[in-house]
């Protein structure tokens, strides 16, 4: 009981002979343990961020001084939603394009100094019955939603191991764990997103770069609008879906934890969704 309690607890000691003062530094790396890490001055990419739940994040972390390089492919919405932020730069562009990743990184370089988090969000749907599918919408969002993000993800990865810290916050879905008829492909696209996460979690242990996935449920986007008879809520029989600023604030709750604590993925539903 009393090695356990040691264990535990490397500052207690029972006994006369095995008492020792707790030093003032000592108890300041305890309580360093439980503090949220401040965001403000840390520069953000953003992907997808002319609308949705891009456009959500950086308007969240904008309330804790985070600066920031937007991307999409909607140039006005982009400046709209600078002008917006206390300190944004734009980079319009079409997220598959190869050379964009990249750009975007030596951007907040140039501009910044620095480049700390980055928003892996941009995302397409694609869906349809096997009749009537399109594929080369599907094919696109592929390229989409998993060539273009996974460059991503492994251009701010190098990034961060160069600079010896950075988190990458991955988009994923409740799609990712599960699966719905005429959804195949898109689901598919978001297992992808799941299982890199998840390995590259494993690679960056101990290395002081953070990861997680987000994995939305149904939320009210422009995501549905291409293809959707009716609005999504009536389809999916969800009266009350999410909004972009729900997952917004989830997003950022996992950029504040302390260094020592990572929150892998984070699933987040309506109350009235039943998965």
């Amino acid at each position: 009981m009393e090695k356990s309690r040691k264990a535990y607890f490397p500052f207690c000691r029972s006994g006369k002979k095995d008492k020792k003062k707790i030093t003032e530094l000592q108890i300041k790396q305890q309580q360093g343990r439980g503090e949220f890490v401040e965001l403000k001055n840390k520069v953000a990419i953003i992907t997808g961020a002319s609308s949705g739940i891009g456009q959500a994040v950086a308007r969240n972390l904008d309330q804790s001084g985070v600066r920031f390089v937007l991307t999409g492919r909607r140039k006005e919405r982009l400046a709209a939603l600078a002008d917006e932020l206390t300190d944004a730069v734009c980079l319009a562009g079409d997220i598959v394009e190869p050379e964009l990743p990249g750009r975007l990184i030596d951007t907040a370089v140039a501009h910044f100094g620095r480049c700390d988090i980055v928003f892996n969000n941009a995302g397409v749907m694609a869906l349809g019955t096997i009749e009537d599918v399109d594929v080369d919408q599907i094919c696109r969002m592929v390229r989409v939603n998993v060539e273009a993000a996974f460059r991503m993800a492994y251009t701010a990865l190098k990034h961060f191991m160069s600079a010896g810290s950075g988190y990458l916050v991955n988009t994923s879905s409740i799609a990712g764990n599960k699966v719905r008829p005429n959804l195949g492909a898109y689901c598919g696209t978001k297992h992808a997103i799941e299982a890199l996460t998840e390995s590259l979690r494993m690679e960056l242990a101990r290395t002081g770069i953070g990861i997680a996935c987000i994995e939305p449920g149904l939320v009210e986007t422009e995501l549905f609008r291409d293809w959707a008879r009716e609005p999504p809520a009536k389809m999916f029989d969800i009266p009350t879906p999410l909004r972009p600023d729900d997952i917004a604030r989830l997003v950022r709750f996992i950029l504040e934890q302390p260094d020592h604590v990572r929150i892998p993925r984070i699933l987040a539903i309506s109350a009235d969704q039943s998965l």
